[in-house]
């Protein structure tokens, strides 16, 4: 029979102190103190008046800098957050943000950066969460964020990126959820996007985007996961594939303002949760199926500024669907 071993209360205390004691005295990796304080060099950040010391993880008495989090890797600390929005930073994108490796969070949401976002964003391997809307980038999305293989949550709204979406991102095996949106992209959406297993939010809204839905579901069993799909406010021509029913996860299909036309598939009825559909300000006519007025969750169908018959009517009351970080971010 085994012999059980037991520790003493005291033995227990000490091993428990002298953890806490080495956790202490662990330094911050050179390379993330040196990233730090370049960016904190650099850029006339307003956050930078709580980053005292040179530690940004903490050093004796002062605490790890606003924004800033560390975890212990072996006998060092490295960061793995860095949370710097809404405080009006004003500058190119920081390139020194790249040397930080352990990221698992980047948010620098709603400043006024500037310029492009630089290739070197993908030697971020371990990024989950890239958070850079509300700012003032511009040029391409580089294609090298296609690198970042744990993405979970990509947010590039509200910027001024134009040329293509890069097909790339197809290859984020994790990637959840696609901001795109109020930008200048143009183009055709990749249908490799299609792949993305774990894809449930997709929204590219208010670009100049075009090309047909027949294009973008091209592949067989693409997008199983999505549940919502934005594609307001774009070029987007032709008309709504009976195919796209084979997207069973749908909740929402957002396609006001574009320039869609042909009839409204009775299959669409189909999609089991559908409950918001936009159809308003396109070219589509017709009737539309009794199928839609009968379904079980469907909220609300918008469809003005189109040439429907006589005596096709909306459901519900429209509104203009927002969602908020909290039901996204994790």
């Amino acid at each position: 029979m085994p012999r059980i071993r037991f520790f003493s209360p005291l033995f227990l205390v000490l091993i428990l102190t002298l953890s806490i004691v080495h956790l202490a005295h662990c330094k911050t990796l050179k390379r993330d103190v040196k990233a730090l304080n370049e960016i904190k060099a650099s850029l006339g950040w307003r956050v930078v008046y709580a980053w005292v010391g040179d530690d940004p993880c903490g050093d004796g008495d002062l605490p790890a800098w606003s924004g800033v989090t560390c975890s212990t890797v072996g006998d060092y600390r490295v960061v793995t957050e860095l949370e710097v929005y809404a405080v009006s930073i004003v500058g190119p994108f920081p390139t020194a943000v790249t040397s930080l490796l352990d990221l698992t969070r980047l948010d620098l949401h709603n400043n006024k950066l500037t310029g492009p976002i630089p290739p070197q964003i993908g030697r971020l391997k371990r990024l989950k969460i890239l958070n850079l809307r509300w700012n003032k980038l511009q040029d391409a999305i580089p294609p090298e964020i296609g690198e970042l293989k744990s993405l979970t949550h990509l947010y590039l709204s509200f910027n001024s990126f134009k040329g293509e979406i890069p097909k790339e991102l197809a290859n984020l095996p994790e990637l959840r959820y696609l901001y795109l949106h109020e930008n200048r992209l143009t183009g055709r959406i990749p249908p490799e996007l299609g792949t993305l297993q774990n894809l449930r939010h997709m929204d590219v809204g208010n670009n100049h985007l075009v090309g047909t839905i027949r294009e973008l579901i091209r592949i067989e069993g693409c997008f199983p996961a999505l549940r919502n799909l934005y594609l307001n406010n774009n070029y987007f021509t032709g008309g709504i594939p009976a195919q796209l029913a084979n997207l069973t996860n749908l909740e929402i299909l957002f396609l006001s303002y574009n320039k869609m036309s042909g009839v409204i598939p009775s299959s669409l009825a189909h999609i089991p949760k559908l409950t918001y559909l936009y159809l308003d300000h396109n070219q589509f006519s017709g009737r539309i199926p009794d199928a839609f007025y009968k379904h079980q969750f469907l909220k609300e169908m918008y469809i003005e500024g189109n040439a429907f018959r006589p005596g096709v009517n909306p459901i519900g009351v429209h509104k203009v669907l927002e969602v908020s970080d909290a039901d996204f971010l994790v």
